[in-house]
This record gives C-alpha cells, structure tokens and sequence, in this order.
C-alpha cells in the first residue's frame, strides 16, 4: 500500500476515536463531541466499558511509572495539568523509567510503583516470567513505523526476504509486531530477515547508505523520517487486523487491584479521559507537553498524535481478547513460548476493574 494510503488511514482511524467522551470530559470548558456514524465506536458519555465517574472517597496518592519523552504517552504525562487524575480525588506522582520496561515492570510488581504506562508488545514476554503486574486497559493504537528508502526497490512486505532491516532493540515492540507482520505474509522474521541495531538517530543514515533496506521503530524518529524525505512508510501497527488493536496498556501492581479494585478503576479512568481529551484538543496536549519533549515542537506532537487511534481503548473481555491476539501472534514468531496457552496467559494477566 501506498505511503499516502497508510498515513490517511492512520489520520482516519486516530481522528475516529473522538466519540469515546468521558463526564469530566464533557465537563471541561470549550469541550463538545459530535458522533460519527460511521466510526463504529461507541458513543456513550464515558470511555467505553468503564462505567459511571468514578471519584474516590478519601484522597489516594499514587506513583505512576511512565517514560515522560514518549510522545504517545503525553496524554498520561500532561494529565496533572488538566485535572484528571485530581477530579478523581487521585493524587499520582509521575516517575520516569524512560525505556527501561523491564525495571519499570519490577517496579510496580514489588510495589515501588503502583502503577504505570507501556506497550504491549514490550511486556507480554516479560509478563511470561511471572511479574505480579495487571493489564486493565488498552489506551491507544499506533505508535510503530516500519520503513524503507525512497528508492529502496521495497514497496512491499514480501520485499524484505533476504533484507536487513534496522532496529534499536531486539527486543523492542516494533521488532516484534513487524516479525509477526511478516511471518503473515510469508516471509519467516527469524531466516529470511537480518535484524540489525543501530542508535535511533542513526538508522536513517543507515539507510540511506544502504546498510539497511528497512528500518522500524516509533514516534518521533520514524515520524521524522517521512517527514524529511529519507523513508516512507512500509507499514504500522494500525493494518488489517490490528487497526483496532491497542498497543499501548495501563499496568497495575496486582496487589493493589486485589486490595483496592476501585482505586484501581478510578486511576484507569483518569487515564483513558487524558486519552480522549488528546483526541479533541491534540494541540493543547502537545503544548503541555512541551515541557517534557527532546528535541521536539507543538506541531509534531499534534500531528504525531492525530496518527495514533486515542480514542480506542479496551477493557474487560475486549482487553483480555486484544492480548490474546498479540499472544498467539507472538507465539508464531518464536517470542513467547510454545507452551503457553494464549487464551489462560491473557485472562490471568489482564483485570477488569470495573465490572
């Protein structure tokens, strides 16, 4: 498919989610949402599946773990500043473990945080090990960029047999969504591919240069890429079945979901509000954001954010059903094991909190 084709479908599908208000939402000033027939999303005044406001009785403080420059986090990041952890009678403190996922994760399984925001893709093998972490909500799709060369001669997923694509980490989201994309259409991600790493401000000198003839990752460096004409986009992880995925989630210390389910509800529900909030106002997210970014401007994260699907987010079964998919699709690209039963391993790592 054609970079045009990609980047409307990825506005199309992050500009969709705009139906999914909250009660605080439609509370704040200057706030209104229109229904699109044609989004398929529901419509109702809250995030879908959660329910009534939720504000607890007693003030709760909470640390919330988060890598404070990942752009499709600045809802979450800038949320202090809109209210929408306070309206919930939530008092969070934001603590930054930037790309480390796998001490953010040991963080919050032993309690150092209560809580905290990352991708899917990221935790699931770690999940595996037996962190005491429960996922209770998707907040968004999006995020993950395959690319190649302008004048590569690869337009096309099955071109990359025999290819190198570069990437930050071998373990990184990207690497392994695409592994998964690939094996889908034919091209076996651990025999027929190279992987290679590079420094995230390097891999479009690697392309250039030939070293590469694809590189993957995320937002800002991929979105960057396009945008000076060194790549276009091959593919991202908002094509055919996993346009309606999430691939970022809410993580919680299962202690605290065991011991307090509605502190649990009320934080994740802050947390999805922030998201739907980024679908009406991106370019008030991205000035408050601003405060927290590298290298970046107000105009980037606002069209970064309008190529990400906010307003998706899944709870409950939709959510246990979501890593299910990302499970069994990691099973076939040899990252989780044989073994593991996807449907068990997705309802024992995912809560719904507000059923």
């Amino acid at each position: 498919m054609a970079t045009f084709d990609h980047l409307t479908r990825r506005r199309l599908l992050g500009m969709a989610g705009i139906t999914l208000a909250s009660p605080l939402l439609m509370s704040l000033p200057g706030v209104t949402f229109a229904a699109d027939e044609h989004a398929g999303h529901n419509t109702a005044q809250e995030p879908a599946g959660t329910g009534d406001f939720i504000r607890l009785d007693a003030p709760r403080k909470l640390k919330l773990a988060v890598n404070l420059n990942a752009v499709c986090l600045a809802p979450v990041v800038i949320a202090h500043g809109q209210g929408f952890f306070t309206k919930h009678n939530l008092d969070v403190e934001l603590v930054n473990f930037g790309n480390s996922t796998e001490v953010l994760l040991e963080a919050i399984a032993t309690g150092k945080a209560d809580a905290g925001v990352g991708m899917a893709l990221r935790w699931l093998k770690a999940l595996e090990q037996g962190f005491d972490v429960k996922l209770t909500a998707g907040t968004h799709g999006g995020c993950l960029r395959l690319l190649s060369a302008l004048n590569g001669g690869v337009s096309k997923l099955e071109d990359l047999k025999g290819k190198t694509i570069g990437v930050t980490d071998m373990a990184s989201p990207d690497r392994n969504f695409f592994s998964i994309l690939l094996k889908k259409h034919g091209v076996d991600p651990v025999r027929d591919v190279e992987w290679r790493l590079y420094p995230a401000d390097l891999l479009g000198t690697a392309l250039e240069r030939g070293e590469v003839q694809a590189v993957s990752g995320s937002d800002p460096f991929m979105y960057r890429l396009i945008k000076s004409g060194v790549a276009r986009e091959l593919s991202t992880n908002l094509v055919e079945e996993y346009a309606n995925l999430s691939c970022c989630v809410v993580g919680v210390t299962g202690k605290l979901v065991r011991e307090d389910k509605r502190v649990v509800a009320a934080l994740t529900q802050a947390i999805l509000e922030a998201h739907d909030y980024s679908v009406q106002h991106p370019e008030e997210v991205a000035k408050g954001f601003q405060a927290y970014a590298l290298n970046t401007s107000t105009e980037e994260v606002q069209a970064i954010l309008h190529d990400h699907t906010h307003g998706h987010h899944a709870v409950g079964a939709a959510l246990t059903k979501e890593i299910t998919t990302y499970i069994t699709d990691l099973k076939t690209v040899e990252v989780i094991s044989k073994s593991t039963d996807p449907v068990e391993f997705a309802k024992e790592i995912t809560a719904d909190v507000f059923s």
